[in-house]
């Protein structure tokens, strides 16, 4: 049974011809016809290779075209055209393969039709596939065979011609609507909504049954939503909604619709097509929009909090420049009141990745602008004005204002290079403009001297000289001289800062410069372990990658680990282990095991435990043998059953019973029920039960009582099992955990012969917590 979808349809005509394309599936595979009809008979011939392989067919017309013929393409063949003196020829050449037929019967009027070979007919059909011909079967005939025509008279086909997506005839006569889509398409980009609005509303009065209606409607949606027309958004995209649920243009009908609710205060039906867009096109551009615009609706009803959170989802999920920067730009307008710092840094992702968008929004941009140098934020202000300043002339009114801020608020800034070049690029252009006073007494104070002898007086001379020289050789010799002063002065720190300035200096010149830094950043790094500043020591140690001597190790070792730096920390341990001095190696070899448990690196642990434990086998005093502990949590963590055994009898070889280890002693607890050995949960849940009796904890119960009266109860110790419930009467535990104890409290008495008691300690258990598990047993029991 043949299945097929009709995919689109594109229609050409010129003078009488007409040239059709139909693409489609059988049984899901593509294919493709191309239709030539000509109201005079015209030839077309298949051209073929020494394979007998289709390499293109010619069809030759006696008219020349009253139109140009556009070359044409699809997935299955290419059509171009051209004229050679009288004769008008179209060449179509396959992609894949080609078949050419010559439609000489219309089954709507012919009542018979027989097999002929034709080289003029007036219909010609070309089926484009890639492997197997489509709908049609094709057998070899033998050259004897007789050719009978085949009579129609008592069943005729039905003939309906090419069909739309829904199954229906197309009838086109002619493609000004498809000129005319094009059009709007044009003005649309172009910005022009109102000549779109109005050739929409003409095209779609003039062809109501044009195959273009869903996209006019789609843009008519779009144009209304830009004249911010919302009433209309709504109106036409519950139409669109409703007549093309399967567009592929449907997330972004669902987005501006959710907006136009949003915006004329229906936040009701806005969170609907909201929650539409958001779970049934999730991955789609649009569903981000949806999020901005959601973050709009809700910080117009106060609800700042959630809006930035739907901005932040916007800007991280994104991978459109357009959202992230519309994101960044709603999220530094919120932020810029109580954390212009924060602020900025959205404003400089916006400069860096799209810088034009301000201009998208001009009059918010210039305000924000104005606002960050109100706060102090010059770079944030001076970003903003450059980037409008980018995307104008000297023509706009707008101009000379803007050049002006970027100098000014530059001026301001550590940025005194291109503050310079934006004041004389201000003198150059406006040398009589309406700030020329503001902007010479800018210039003025980035240039001044005086002289000195002592470092003090020579640091501002050289800043002086870096100031007024800044695009000068001079300028970057006075910067040079002021590092190798800051380091001569041990104003380690100081030169630091200058890392970035330093490192743009000129290598040939100035080839030291590295030398300089890492100088600073190792005097820096050691003032700091000795002041004990350890996040210091870390940030100069990640940013530089310096190297102390080993006379550091056991101080940087220190701050590597308070500050969590278990690479720096495994760096410098590591390189301890050779040590010739053995008390280093146990020493730098205990460290080594530490910070491996701590990065679990497990199976290092375990090798590493096994070669201090062989150093210190000997010294019962040993500082290092917490190993074993150590060891013995690593086994837990790896869950190595076996080798818990003999880690805990370690452990309390060395340490005794520790209440340091009662976590441990849970854990071999644990070990013995999951392995049904009551002789180690009694041997172990003793211990732990002792230890806190002596510390007045109870941090392990009631769980330690639980398995260890399960323990007695399963080796039939009645007596030690009550002992252990009845312990629980002491101590304070939840409603469910005090009827369970009372219900095994009753159980183990009746099974002493304690009835009387047994009975008192079920009702206990269901006064405890009466919907409880426990409590219906509790329940069932006194029913017995």
């Amino acid at each position: 049974m043949l299945k097929w979808i009709l995919l689109s349809l594109l229609s050409l005509q010129s003078f009488a011809l007409e040239i059709s394309i139909d693409s489609a599936k059988d049984n899901f595979i593509k294919y493709s016809t191309l239709h030539l009809n000509d109201e005079d008979p015209f030839t077309c011939q298949e051209i073929k290779n020494e394979f007998d392989v289709v390499t293109k067919v010619v069809c030759a017309f006696s008219k020349k075209p009253s139109k140009n013929i556009k070359s044409l393409q699809n997935d299955f063949f290419r059509i171009n055209s051209f004229q050679k003196k009288d004769t008008f020829f179209i060449v179509i050449k396959p992609f894949y393969k080609l078949k050419l037929i010559a439609d000489i019967f219309d089954l709507t009027v012919d009542n018979t039709l027989f097999n002929a070979d034709v080289s003029l007919s007036r219909r010609w059909s070309i089926v484009g596939f890639k492997n197997k011909m489509p709908l049609l079967k094709q057998e070899h005939k033998p050259e004897i065979a007789i050719n009978f025509p085949f009579y129609l008279d008592k069943d005729k086909m039905p003939y309906v011609g090419s069909l739309d997506i829904k199954g229906n005839p197309v009838h086109i006569k002619s493609v000004d609507d498809v000129s005319e889509y094009l059009r709007i398409k044009k003005y649309y980009k172009k910005k022009n909504y109102e000549s779109a609005l109005e050739l929409i509303n003409d095209v779609l009065a003039q062809y109501p049954n044009t195959l273009f209606r869903a996209e006019l409607i789609f843009y008519k949606i779009k144009v209304y939503d830009k004249i911010k027309d919302y009433e209309n958004v709504i109106a036409n995209a519950k139409e669109f909604l409703r007549e093309y649920s399967g567009d592929e243009n449907i997330p972004e009908v669902l987005s501006l619709l959710a907006k136009a609710y949003a915006k004329v205060g229906q936040s009701s039906d806005a969170d609907y097509f909201f929650d539409r867009l958001f779970s049934e096109h999730s991955n789609s551009i649009f569903a981000q929009w949806g999020y901005i615009y959601k973050g709009e609706m809700l910080e117009a009803s106060g609800g700042v909090a959630k809006a930035v959170d739907y901005y932040k989802k916007a800007l991280y999920e994104t991978k459109s420049i357009e959202v992230a920067a519309s994101a960044a730009f709603h999220l530094a307008r919120i932020n810029i009141s109580v954390s212009p710092k924060a602020a900025s840094k959205y404003i400089m992702k916006i400069v860096q990745a799209k810088a034009g968008y301000f201009m998208q929004e001009e009059k918010a941009s210039i305000d924000m602008m104005h606002q960050f140098a109100d706060e102090g934020y010059f770079d944030a202000a001076a970003a903003i004005a450059q980037s409008l300043l980018n995307e104008i002339n000297p023509t706009y009114d707008e101009y000379e204002g803007l050049l002006k801020d970027v100098a000014l608020w530059l001026a301001k800034t550590k940025d005194k290079k291109t503050a310079l070049q934006a004041i004389n690029k201000y003198l150059t252009e406006f040398p009589d403009g309406d700030y020329i006073d503001l902007i010479q007494e800018a210039k003025d104070r980035l240039f001044f001297d005086t002289s000195d002898l002592n470092a003090t007086a020579k640091l501002m001379e050289f800043n002086k000289l870096i100031q007024e020289y800044a695009n000068d050789s001079i300028g970057q010799k006075a910067l040079y001289e002021k590092a190798k002063l800051l380091l001569k002065e041990k104003k380690y720190n100081e030169v630091l800062s200058m890392k970035d300035q330093l490192e743009s200096l000129d290598e040939e010149i100035f080839n030291d410069v590295d030398s300089i830094i890492n100088q600073a950043a190792i005097g820096a790094m050691q003032n700091s372990l000795q002041e004990n500043k350890c996040n210091e020591v870390l940030e100069i140690s990640n940013e530089y990658n310096i190297t102390l001597s080993s006379k550091w190790d056991d101080s940087l070792f220190a701050c590597a680990t308070k500050g969590g730096d278990f690479t720096l920390a495994k760096k410098i341990a590591s390189k301890n282990l050779k040590s010739k001095n053995l008390a280093e190696r146990k020493k730098w070899l205990y460290r080594y095991i530490t910070v491996d448990f701590d990065t679990g690196n497990y199976s290092e642990v375990i090798e590493a435990s096994k070669d201090l434990i062989t150093l210190i086998s000997d010294d019962k005093n040993s500082p290092y043998q917490e190993v074993y502990r150590y060891l013995f949590d690593t086994y837990q963590r790896l869950e190595k059953q076996n080798k818990l055994m003999e880690a805990m009898n370690k452990i309390e070889e060395i340490f005794g019973v520790s209440y340091k280890d009662i976590d441990r002693y849970v854990a071999m607890v644990t070990l013995g029920e999951s392995l049904h050995d009551d002789t180690m949960v009694i041997k172990y849940g003793t211990k732990v039960m002792r230890l806190e009796k002596n510390s007045t904890t109870h941090a392990q119960s009631p769980y330690i009582e639980f398995a260890l009266y399960q323990a007695y109860m399963d080796k039939n110790e009645l007596n030690k099992a009550y002992e252990v419930i009845h312990s629980l009467d002491a101590i304070k535990l939840s409603k469910s955990d005090r009827a369970r104890a009372k219900y095994l409290q009753g159980r183990v008495l009746s099974k002493l012969w304690r009835d009387s008691e047994a009975k008192v300690a079920y009702e206990e258990a269901i006064k405890a917590d009466e919907k409880s598990a426990w409590a219906k047993l509790a329940k069932s029991a006194l029913e017995l």
